[in-house]
């Protein structure tokens, strides 16, 4: 069964493009726009095991809160942050990449992490 990836990015473009890169190097993706439909994903079945979140959101969560409360209701949530501006590290509990990102840097960056064990 292959991994399932939960895309988080309120930029449709982008959330598009990198969905269809994903799925076709095999992975299991859910696209979400925004924090809600993210939560809505997580601890339900089948299981996310890694959330792609970018850092800055519209409507009030960020990817560093938004994954906080990921981890409340799924603790072994691996995270991959996307970002095109400059955030403070010390609120990630994942790996940041800076956008914008070239698919192959990408689907890099998703293996180590999945391969990696859980915090």
């Amino acid at each position: 069964m292959p991994a399932r990836i939960l895309l988080v990015d309120d930029e449709p473009s982008w959330r598009y493009s990198t969905a269809k890169s994903l799925i076709e190097a095999g992975y299991d993706v859910v696209a979400a726009s925004d924090y809600m439909q993210a939560l809505a994903q997580i601890g339900g079945e089948p299981k996310i095991d890694l959330l792609v979140t970018d850092v800055v959101m519209p409507k009030g969560m960020n990817g560093f809160a938004l994954a906080r409360m990921a981890r409340l209701r799924q603790r072994d949530l691996k995270i991959i942050y996307v970002t095109a501006y400059d955030v403070p590290t010390d609120e990630a509990i994942g790996t940041i990449i800076r956008k914008p990102v070239d698919t192959a840097s990408l689907l890099e960056a998703v293996k180590s992490t999945l391969a990696a064990s859980a915090a």
